[in-house]
């Protein structure tokens, strides 16, 4: 999410969802995003946010659903350890 206000956080609901900043992946990501945005619209509001890219990247939000999370923690986990992962990891919080 572009939050350009800086107030998106008290305007969503963060019961399941963390807030977090890009990380350089993330950064990457959404500029490639915004990319095909632009390659595929024209859009003119995406080429000024790519025009001032060092501006706006940092007002960018990733919203991370606590569920989704935890399960590419529990596959990064699963894959370190090289092992299969088990399904109580990705349906139970507190598997182990």
């Amino acid at each position: 999410v572009l939050d350009l206000t800086g107030n998106f956080a008290q305007r969503c609901n963060t019961e399941m969802v963390d807030l977090e900043p890009l990380n350089g992946d993330d950064v990457e990501c959404v500029r490639r995003l915004i990319t095909r945005h632009i390659d595929h619209t024209s859009s003119a509001y995406g080429q000024r946010v790519l025009g001032t890219w060092d501006e706006h990247w940092p007002k960018f939000v990733k919203v991370m659903p606590r569920d989704y999370k935890r399960v590419l923690m529990a596959e990064a986990q699963a894959r370190a350890e090289a092992r299969e992962l088990g399904f109580a990891e990705l349906v139970s919080p507190n598997a182990d």
